[in-house]
């Protein structure tokens, strides 16, 4: 499990990368792809899916019979890397550096002294209009180099990083004859780099992910072991009462607040569009809603070796525990009592064990995606993940026990349904 684990993280540098090897999985297990924008023909008993910006992807199973409400099983696509900007190359006198954005809330030290490879997509011209196409370099390109101890005393002393000085990326010497980075880009495509009209390019951390005792360390383990784990389940799923529904979004790091992130109207168009499309369904959105769940699957803070004093003691989580259900009174995690118990009863079920998670009450933590979306399509909601050291670094630390947990445990999800009734909450 855990290869194949860092085989995907490996294989999904960026987003779109994200997408597109969960496409090829869908695809290979019958699912077909349907567009926006056009009329939907679902039948019931088929498998679809649909993408959003090539970074953003909704699954999901038309049941044979007719359902209730949605189990919904929601991760994101993105992590913390360097965005580099539209003209990137610029020179020193004596070296070509490149120019780029921190994209989201990164351990700035973590990201000095390694192989920076370059992902992402180009946009080029197409007969009447233009398209998009994949690149991932998959070399080291560039390394943002630390300042030698002897010449900065300091270095070891709560060391700040400015993002326009300390943390620009190194590519080449000036009048080498290494080709600009553009160049590579286009020759590792086989066009012309006049071809490429624009991009959305990212430099990552092209150290390869390991497996070690009792646990795993890469790359992006936030949130691509939630989003891998995730896919298994909704793969492995039976049918129930209920459609299962697997929504992977992307820009959770920076907020969600665009048209392919959680703050949008994807999850709700995708839901509208199957209940007008199956023949038969009877009532509106809010009603299926009113029958649902969704589960916000995104990694939580592991207690740390070295500092145990930043957590909550009575309420804290430990790589390989199983699945962590995530609480907060302000709504930052949008876990409540019902919600909660749920989650436990499905944890029984998988036979898997599980943790509950709060900040400590002084250190208020991020938040995710599953109060965003709740906005959009209100439903019964849980914060989920599993326990992970080094959050937003660069090379992160997770248990190698706790994907298969997620996996058997999101599978038994997609394979229930919920409904509401006089007595209570029923799960099947």
């Amino acid at each position: 499990m855990n290869n194949k684990l860092l085989d995907f993280i490996n294989n999904s540098p960026t987003a779109f990368h994200t997408v597109e090897n969960i496409k090829k999985a869908l695809i290979n297990e019958g699912y077909e792809e349907i567009k926006e924008g056009r009329d939907w023909c679902l039948q019931r008993g088929k498998d679809y899916f649909v993408t959003r910006n090539d970074s953003s992807i909704i699954a999901f199973s038309i049941p044979k019979t007719d359902f209730n409400g949605f189990m919904i099983g929601c991760a994101h696509s993105d992590s913390p890397c360097f965005k580099l900007k539209s003209n990137s190359s610029f020179e020193d006198g004596l070296y070509v550096k490149l120019s780029c954005e921190r994209y989201g809330g990164m351990i700035n030290s973590t990201w000095l002294d390694r192989p920076l490879s370059v992902a992402g997509r180009v946009v080029v011209a197409a007969e009447n209009g233009v398209s998009s196409l994949l690149v991932d370099v998959k070399k080291p390109v560039a390394v943002i180099p630390n300042v030698a101890i002897h010449l900065n005393k300091n270095a070891n002393e709560n060391t700040t990083y400015n993002a326009a000085v300390d943390l620009v990326p190194l590519y080449s010497c000036v009048g080498s004859e290494t080709p600009s980075l553009l160049h590579s880009i286009a020759e590792s495509l086989q066009i012309n780099t006049e071809d490429i009209l624009s991009t959305d390019l990212f430099l990552y951390n092209s150290d390869i992910g390991v497996e070690w005792g009792d646990f795993v360390s890469a790359p992006r383990i936030d949130d691509l072991q939630c989003v891998f784990s995730a896919l298994n389940g909704f793969l492995t799923a039976k049918e129930s009462g209920s459609m299962p529904v697997l929504a992977v979004f992307d820009n959770e790091e920076v907020g969600s607040s665009t048209k392919q992130g959680a703050d949008s109207n994807f999850l709700v168009s995708v839901l509208s569009k199957c209940i007008s499309s199956v023949s038969g369904c009877i009532g509106n959105l809010t009603d299926y809603l009113a029958n649902s769940l969704m589960l916000s699957c995104d990694n939580g803070h592991a207690v740390h070796p070295n500092h145990p004093e930043l957590t909550d003691k009575n309420n804290s989580v430990m790589p390989n525990g199983g699945i962590v259900i995530k609480y907060n009174a302000n709504q930052k995690y949008c876990t409540d009592a019902v919600s909660a118990a749920l989650v436990k009863l499905l944890c029984k079920r998988a036979q898997v064990p599980f943790q509950e998670y709060s900040n400590r009450s002084d250190l208020p933590g991020g938040s995710t995606l599953g109060n965003i979306a709740n906005t959009h399509a209100s439903m019964l909601t849980a914060d989920i993940g599993l326990a992970q050291l080094a959050m937003h670094s660069a090379f992160e630390t997770a248990g190698s026990k706790d994907t298969e947990y997620m996996s058997l445990f999101m599978s038994e999800f997609f394979s229930s349904s919920l409904k509401v009734n006089a007595e209570g909450f029923c799960l099947k």
